[in-house]
């Protein structure tokens, strides 16, 4: 993989100014290094151009006629552990080095935005099962499952005890950021052969009818309707900073209007930016609060 992505190497021309290398120079939101140059790396590549416009109606399509079958033999097929194999393998096989990163840097951001969110709020006690696969192995442990799973039995383990306890999510004078990581993730480097060439969003789009296809429906629709969940935990984060913008990042809203599956590969891509973005905030807060603190002591 080039250590620059193409947009970065060629040389800016006024009368043809690559819309990646604007996209990249902009900070107005915040989005750590390594995501950025990996995300626009993927999104400004050939097969992002050129077969995602194939895949996305294929793709759509297959859906509906998969809950039509679904009706008739709804467990039939349904296998989460061979699922799971067929997205290692074709993780492995397929995908781009920078599609797999985002994924596994989206199940550690994750992980860590809870752990925030659990170490933060007072008077409970939530115990977080944090996601952090260091290698593509790890993806045949239910990995994508697992993720969904751990979101609403957060939220549910949360709010039970701020109800019984008459209590509510509120800034806090010296917040706890030592589960928010400043840096690179422990994740090993990722296949990177000529095969490799898949992106992110087409990937998705792909992947979607597998996962209808071989989880019970329960479980599906569990999958997407989580991706709603990101207003819920974006307002859970600004509660606990004490500032109103930060739900501004996210664009999976209204979690109690459940949407169809049909758009849930876009949204899925809405998610994973939200929670990219939503880390690179508590970034943020974190080396903001570790100046103030290095101040005072000095």
């Amino acid at each position: 993989m080039n250590s620059q992505p193409n947009f970065l190497r060629e040389p800016h021309d006024p009368k043809d100014p690559s819309p990646w290398r604007a996209l990249y120079l902009d900070q107005s939101l915040p989005l750590a290094e390594e995501c950025k140059r990996a995300w626009l790396e993927d999104v400004s590549s050939r097969s992002r151009q050129f077969l995602l416009p194939l895949v996305r109606p294929i793709a759509r399509l297959t859906i509906v006629a998969l809950q039509i079958l679904k009706i008739v033999i709804p467990k039939r097929f349904t296998s989460s552990a061979l699922l799971h194999r067929l997205l290692e393998w074709n993780m492995r096989t397929w995908l781009s080095p920078n599609a797999n990163l985002l994924i596994f840097r989206h199940f550690h951001l994750g992980s860590e935005i809870l752990d925030f969110i659990a170490r933060n709020t007072r008077g409970v006690t939530v115990t977080t099962n944090p996601l952090k696969p260091r290698r593509l192995t790890e993806v045949r442990d239910h990995l994508y499952l697992k993720h969904d799973i751990n979101l609403f039995n957060f939220v549910i383990a949360l709010n039970e005890q701020l109800r019984e306890r008459g209590l509510e999510l509120a800034p806090i004078d010296e917040l706890d950021f030592s589960g928010i990581t400043d840096g690179p993730l422990p994740i090993e480097p990722m296949p990177a052969r000529w095969s490799n060439f898949i992106d992110l969003q087409t990937a998705i789009e792909l992947y979607t009818p597998f996962y209808q296809l071989l989880l019970t429906d329960n479980d599906f629709w569990r999958a997407s309707n989580s991706l709603q969940l990101d207003e819920t935990i974006g307002l859970y984060v600004a509660r606990l900073l004490g500032t109103a913008w930060t739900p501004a990042l996210i664009n999976n809203r209204h979690p109690l209007v459940p949407l169809s599956t049909m758009q849930a590969g876009f949204r899925l891509v809405l998610h994973g930016l939200a929670t990219e973005m939503q880390h690179a905030l508590l970034v943020q807060y974190k080396r903001a609060q570790l100046q103030v603190l290095t101040a005072r002591s000095s």
